[in-house]
């Protein structure tokens, strides 16, 4: 008798909140100030709920580990889907460095201690190994560590959002919430974060990849998405209310923003916010576990497909584990960490978080036409799940979110009004997005050089 598969519709629908809700990048979103409410309704319409459908559809049709990969390499051929991967996978080493620099400075908010530069290098390395070590395993074996982040994370959104309403009620509004502030400004340091709310709204892909752990996965992916995409909504717009009403913009910080507005809700750092910063601190590291079970794959499966290098393609015999990916992220995280010190930004976090951003975001750039081309060129699959609309609401929401993903990342990453405090934080962020554009097309090239080489030994046999 087959044993029966250990995720259940109850555990997809965690695993969603776990890797889209992320709590750490709620005040770089809050930093946007009064008017973030517009955007992040805008944004649910016009992103995340296309984003959502797409990924359902594509993920119940092509249910190979390969994931957003896959899916662009099936409609725009190996090199696209190989560019894909290397951005896919890069932002997340970079991701693991910005977390464990906010690790160390969350100890720093909820306990009377401070650290020396070598003894918080060595907590952040151990930070990344630990998280190196754990996603060396099938998710089944740590699902447990994922649904108690999503409770975690919910008990943290729900935690600020009632208190922002109490002091909202008793002491009044740290911010401006009148109609007129909550219109956009369209100046560039707001829409420069615009960036965060689209990363706060990506990973449902992610869920995808547990199709083989699932009891029935072309019912159960749809149900998560549609599950843990009204709730994870709900749960940021409580938690920007929160800190919106505790702190004043301009005084927000985009890495300590979120234990600060707990610090000035309550009046102080006491048990409460202990517990609370202790809680967030474990988020942390679910956020990566739950992430690098994607990442992971869908660099894995590139490698194996000779379109990334070798090393993304070592697995563990007894596991069948991409553990080749997982040292590299534990290595490249490493020596960012080891580096940090000496690179001229104040924010490390917001460096690290903001190059990440990026990546991550310009991997998703061709998602959505893949998803039109693959309706076109492979129209006989079976679908289990099919995005319904006619063919100009499939146009809308293929090019509305692409447009956006463009947009944001020209925000995010390029100077536009010459100010030396925009030049300061935003060349290191292109600079930081040309290198790994150009090392990820370096690894493509020696990847292609593998496969030559592989079809050359092919044809002599």
């Amino acid at each position: 008798m087959l044993e029966k598969k250990k995720f259940r519709l109850f555990d997809a629908v965690l695993m969603a909140v776990c890797v889209v809700l992320v709590v750490e990048s709620a005040a770089p979103a809050a930093a946007i100030g009064s008017s973030q409410f517009f955007w992040w309704i805008a944004l649910l319409i016009l992103f995340f709920l296309p984003y959502g459908l797409v990924s359902a559809e594509l993920g119940t049709t092509y249910d190979d580990e390969g994931g957003i990969y896959d899916w662009v390499k099936r409609a725009f051929g190996r090199k696209w889907g190989a560019r894909v991967a290397w951005l896919y996978w890069i932002n997340y080493p970079i991701w693991m460095a910005s977390l464990a620099v906010l690790f160390v400075e969350v100890i720093t908010q909820i306990f009377p201690i401070s650290f020396g530069t070598p003894v918080s290098i060595l907590i952040q390395l151990v930070f990344v190994w630990v998280v190196v070590i754990v996603s060396c395993y099938p998710v089944s074996d740590s699902k447990w560590i994922l649904n108690i982040a999503a409770f975690c994370k919910v008990a943290i959104m729900l935690c600020l959002g009632v208190l922002g309403i109490y002091f909202a009620i008793t002491k009044g509004l740290a911010n401006d919430f009148s109609g007129k502030a909550l219109l956009p400004t369209f100046d560039l340091e707001s829409l420069s974060f615009i960036s965060v709310i689209l990363f706060n709204f990506l990973g449902f892909e992610v869920v995808t990849t547990l199709a083989s752990d699932m009891e029935n996965p072309k019912k159960q992916i749809p149900q998560a998405i549609i599950y843990g995409g009204i709730l994870i909504a709900f749960f940021y717009l409580l938690a920007a209310f929160g800190m919106g009403a505790a702190i004043p913009t301009s005084e927000l910080s985009t890495s300590g923003g979120l234990i600060d507005s707990f610090i000035m809700l309550i009046g102080g750092v006491n048990p409460f916010v202990i517990i609370i910063g202790i809680m967030f601190m474990y988020t942390l590291m679910a956020n990566l576990v739950s992430w690098a079970l994607g990442v992971n794959y869908v660099a894995m499966y590139a490698s194996k497909n000779k379109d990334l290098p070798a090393i993304f393609g070592k697995t563990n015999p007894k596991n069948d584990m991409p553990t080749g990916t997982s040292i590299l992220n534990g290595v490249v995280a490493s020596v960012l960490i080891i580096v940090a010190p000496i690179i001229p930004n104040e924010n490390i976090f917001w460096a690290f978080f903001a190059l990440n951003v990026v990546a991550l975001l310009g991997s998703y750039i061709l998602m959505f036409p893949a998803f039109l081309k693959l309706r076109k060129v492979d129209p006989n699959r079976e679908r289990p799940f099919k995005v319904p609309g006619g063919k100009i609401l499939l146009y809308l929401m293929t090019f509305i979110p692409m447009v956006l993903l463009i947009i944001t990342l020209i925000f995010s990453a390029v100077p536009l009004n010459g100010s030396s405090a925009e030049l300061n934080e935003k060349i290191p962020i292109l600079i930081g997005t040309v290198v790994a554009i150009i090392v990820g097309e370096i690894c493509i090239w020696l990847a292609g050089k593998r496969k030559d080489k592989g079809e050359i030994k092919n044809e002599n046999d």
